[in-house]
């Protein structure tokens, strides 16, 4: 099977018959495997391709399902191989392919004639545009890079078609694509060769007058020199004419492994090259600025060829390096310690009139002669283009600065597994790309990597990657000495810097999670040292300056564990935790909730180091916002706050700690009621309040009557419940706690559901699920997502109950909170009842009984929802006729409701006794405990809502046939 992708997509049979491929989407994944050119392309890459932004609702199993098209389409299963690092098209029959090999065959051939045949076999294959249907999409760069191949073609097909002395048809045959790429010099030279060798002089004149005018109108520039020589020679009717320019040559290395995941680039480097005449890739040792080089030098086609110049041995006398490499001799017969500058002008000289591309590799330890020598080839030879590597860019006027960027998540993945020369199964992939992060997607260290996992396995190199230098420090032959370890190549970019830079590395390695300027500042790194390392590809750049994790452990190595830069970053980031710590109990928690985020990994490495308890105070707050319950105990075991915490976290309950402090003894009450522990919470609550309302402590105050809000709410006193959340909510609008309102409103719409006012729960739910989104609240958005859904079932929306419960249910299992998961795990088992889905309701119901049996056991309470689980499960059980089993799940709820004191729950538990009575034949009872029931809904004013009065209506139909 043959593939096409020079023009529309095709793919051909053996007896060459077309082969449809169907759907847009199943085209495009063809494409995209075929723009690989046979290597695994990860999940992730091939959907972002083919959707974008715009991802299917379930992506993996969509992009399966084009995967399956794809194969009946080829009516071979295994073209289209999958394994741990990505999809795969096993195939090397593509015209893109076989066009790059005859287009190097023809430039390397000696023989006109051979080279002449070669380029028509090569031209033959282009149907139109390279990836005519994707090209504006993820096709865009190898699109770009072909098309430009094929013009470079073509104009290599016109000058050896002129040597074999083809003009007259060339002179017509030339005209059409000179109309369609006007501005192409080589293309024009070979045009007015033709025309003037064809007898039509004035017609080359004019050819040239019309390109110097579009120059000039365009671009600003006048024709280059071979041009303008072309043009002398044509005016004095030169019959010899310059000769057609020399075939190409190279001095580039071969390369014995595939370039990964650097596509875009690539084609950017050859837009740039197109643009500009000096390009520097700048980055840290170990990103590949050599390989991305060389790669993009490789496909790039100049008249005088592509010359590379290694700088990385040499220990100074860049202009001869380069005069050698391109074979500029000395023909003055000078010694050898001719100075820079006389060099430099001879190879300007040499140069003035050629077009070539030079690379000049590894220029940061020569960074004043390389910028010298390029400035001066820059100035004296505009044919000149010059694509250096450097830790930091050669700061001349017109060079333009190409940062090469650590590989993404997917290719790094990728390069990994591909090194590692061994498969890879679906147990290595996490700590692959455990590995791959931890390495900071650095191509030379993912190789280093990668060679040790035949020996250690994927699992054991990312386990001793704490010891990294010792891991990745095994000789790697056939790399330079620089590159042969992780260390030496830190090493390499260490001892270019200053003792002044270095002590500034040193000072920022202290932050690993990067730090603002501010931070930096504070341990002693100014703006004007930050640049310099910026510049050095040592720092990344604002805001946020970070080392790599690999350099971060180098300089760690470096330090004293008592240095005093420890001591000057501790003081800093507790003081920054002071200074936040006031604002995340008022209209400052959004910004400042996001800074702490920023500065998390800086905070934990003060806590670990010292945990001073200034730090601790500031911190708790923020460790409750952001549901961190299990840091927080920690963290705050043995103080006040530690008590609360170790509820919220599953720790159990704590005895001893004297609660001095209101705001400690409120957050314990709290804590309690997240269980439903009236009993315990309750005098807590009472204190608290009494003594905020004593002090004057506004926000105090407001809080604990958010929590008498959630107590009268178990309690069933409903008005009290209205009237704290109101003022409570007053309280925090004016404080500006966005978090309090959250808390209070909460409440509120729990009293509207249980009211009957839906449309004012739904309200007062959505406004909630807004805020904590905001803030970042992840929690509070899950249990916000499934009181929406509550809402939904209590107005019969069956559909929208189940989708909100399942996205909230998400979230928390994202967030590793159980509690969260469990009210919506319940909401669902809700829906599932009513929907007769009664194996899917028990199930969910008993997964949840279990765990407020783990509960009970560990904090001596339940959960205060299970009343509700148990009389789900009654009723499950008498659908079935199980009336034993219902009788006793109901009076175990009925236990558990009078225990907790919540109206509401007993009225639930009598009428699942009732249907049992009913359907074992005693209506009287059960009318009774109906009547009884409804007695304690209009007590509390909490009428059944119509979409939850299935079951009672059900019961009364069993008493009245």
């Amino acid at each position: 099977m043959r593939f096409g992708v020079l023009g529309p997509l095709s793919v051909w049979a053996a007896d060459g018959t077309l082969v449809r491929v169907p759907e847009l989407k199943v085209r495009a994944l063809l494409a995209a495997l075929l723009l690989h050119e046979g290597r695994p392309v990860s999940t992730d890459r091939l959907l972002d391709s083919l959707w974008g932004e715009d991802q299917p609702g379930n992506p993996a199993n969509t992009l399966q399902t084009k995967v399956s098209q794809l194969r009946r389409a080829l009516g071979d299963r295994a073209l289209v191989a999958y394994g741990p690092t990505g999809y795969s098209l096993a195939s090397t029959a593509v015209d893109a392919v076989e066009f790059g090999t005859l287009f190097s065959a023809a430039l390397a051939s000696r023989d006109l004639r051979t080279r002449a045949d070669l380029l028509t076999d090569a031209l033959a294959l282009w149907r139109g545009p390279a990836y005519a249907d994707f090209r504006d999409t993820f096709a865009y760069g190898s699109a770009v890079r072909l098309d430009e191949q094929r013009l470079t073609a073509l104009e290599e097909q016109a000058e050896v078609r002129l040597a074999l002395g083809e003009h007259q048809r060339l002179a017509d045959e030339l005209s059409e694509l000179v109309a369609r790429h006007p501005l192409r010099e080589r293309l024009r030279a070979a045009h007015l060769r033709a025309l003037y060798r064809a007898g039509r002089q004035s017609e080359a004149l004019a050819g040239y007058t019309d390109l110097r005018e579009r120059l000039a109108d365009e671009l600003g520039l006048d024709p280059g020199p071979d041009l303008m020589a072309l043009h002398r020679a044509i005016l004095n009717q030169d019959l010899g004419l310059p000769p057609v320019a020399v075939p190409f040559t190279s001095s580039l290395p071969a390369q014995v492994t595939s370039l990964i995941g650097r596509e875009g680039e690539v084609a950017r480097l050859h837009e740039l090259l197109e643009e500009e005449r000096l390009v520097t890739l700048t980055g840290p040792g170990g990103v590949g600025k050599t390989r991305l080089a060389l790669a993009a030098a490789s496909e790039a086609v100049f008249p005088d060829g592509v010359w590379l110049v290694e700088l990385a041995g040499s220990d100074g006398r860049v202009a001869e390096l380069v005069a050698a490499v391109l074979g500029v001799r000395d023909e003055t017969s000078a010694p050898p310690q001719v100075p820079v500058p006389e060099v430099a002008d001879r190879l300007a000289d040499a140069l003035r009139t050629r077009r070539l591309l030079l690379v000049l590799d590894n220029c940061e330890h020569l960074i004043e002669e390389a910028a010298a020598v390029a400035a001066t080839l820059l100035r004296a030879a505009p044919g000149v283009r010059v694509l250096a590597t450097s830790r930091e860019p050669l700061a001349l006027p017109a060079e333009t600065v190409f940062v090469v960027p650590p590989l993404d998540r997917a290719a790094a993945f990728d390069l990994f597994a591909e090194r590692a020369g061994v498969p890879l199964d679906a147990g290595d992939v996490h700590w692959a790309e455990a590995v791959c992060a931890r390495l900071d997607g650095l191509p030379l260290a993912l190789e280093l990597a990668a060679v040790r996992v035949r020996a250690l396995g994927v699992r054991g190199v990312a386990e001793r990657l704490d010891d990294r230098f010792r891991l990745l420090g095994g000789s790697s032959r056939g790399r330079p000495a620089r590159q042969q370890t992780l260390r030496a190549v830190i090493d390499w970019s260490w001892e270019q810097l200053t003792e002044e830079q270095r002590a500034g590395m040193l000072a920022l390695a202290v932050h690993p999670g990067g730090c603002t300027l501010e931070a930096a500042e504070a341990v002693g790194v100014d703006l004007d040292l930050l640049d310099q390392l910026v510049n050095r590809s040592m720092v990344t750049g604002a805001p946020r300056y970070r080392l790599l994790e690999s350099v971060t452990a180098y300089c760690l190595e470096r330090l004293d564990a008592d240095a005093s830069v420890f001591e000057l970053r501790d003081r800093y980031y507790t003081g920054l935790a002071e200074r936040a710590a006031p604002h995340l109990y008022s209209g400052g928690q959004r910004q400042w909730l996001a800074r702490l985020d920023e500065e998390d990994l800086n905070l934990r490495a003060v806590l670990d180091r010292a945990a001073p308890s200034r730090l601790v105070q500031a911190l708790t707050w923020y460790w409750y916002l952001r549901g961190r319950h299990q840091e927080g105990y920690r963290r705050t075991k043995g103080t006040a706050w530690g008590a609360g915490f170790a509820l919220l976290s599953g720790a159990g309950r704590v005895e001893g700690p004297v609660f001095a402090d209101a705001r400690s003894r409120w957050f314990l009450a709290h804590a309690h009621l997240h269980f439903g522990d009236v009993e315990a919470a309750s005098g807590l609550l009472d204190e608290a309040l009494a003594e905020f309302r004593a002090r004057g402590d506004r926000w105090g105050e407001a809080a604990a009557l958010a929590s008498r809000t959630k107590l009268a709410m178990f309690r069933g006193d409903f008005a009290l419940a209205a009237t704290s959340g109101e003022q409570s909510i007053d309280l925090f609008g004016e404080l500006g706690d966005r978090w309090g309102h959250l808390q209070a409103s909460d409440m509120l719409g729990y009293l509207a559901e249980v009211t009957g006012d839906h449309a004012r729960a739904r309200r007062l739910h959505s406004e909630g699920l807004r805020i904590a989104e905001d803030l970042g609240l992840r929690t509070d958005v899950s249990y916000r997502l499934s009181s929406l859904g509550r809402v939904a079932l209590l107005t019969g929306d069956l559909k929208r109950s189940t989708d909100l419960h399942e996205q909230g249910m998400r979230v928390a299992a994202e967030q590793a909170n159980r509690f969260a998961e469990e009210f919506a795990r319940v909401g669902l088992a809700l829906v599932a009842r009513r929907s007769g889905e009664l194996d899917r309701a028990e199930t969910l119901l008993r997964e949840s009984l279990n765990w407020n049996r783990r509960l009970e056991t560990e904090f001596g309470v339940p959960f205060y929802g299970v009343t509700l689980i148990l009389a789900e499960l009654g009723f499950v059980a008498a659908a079935r006729g199980e009336t034993a089993v219902a009788r006793r799940l109901h009076t175990r709820g009925l236990n558990a409701a009078r225990e907790v004191g919540d109206p509401r729950s007993v009225a639930l538990a009598l009428e699942g006794l009732a249907e049992v009575e009913a359907l074992e034949g005693s209506p009287v009872e059960a009318a009774r405990l109906l009547g009884e029931a409804e007695d304690l809904r209009a007590s509390v004013g909490a009428p059944l809502p119509p979409a939850e009065r299935g079951d009672v209506d059900r019961i009364r139909s069993l008493i009245r046939p």
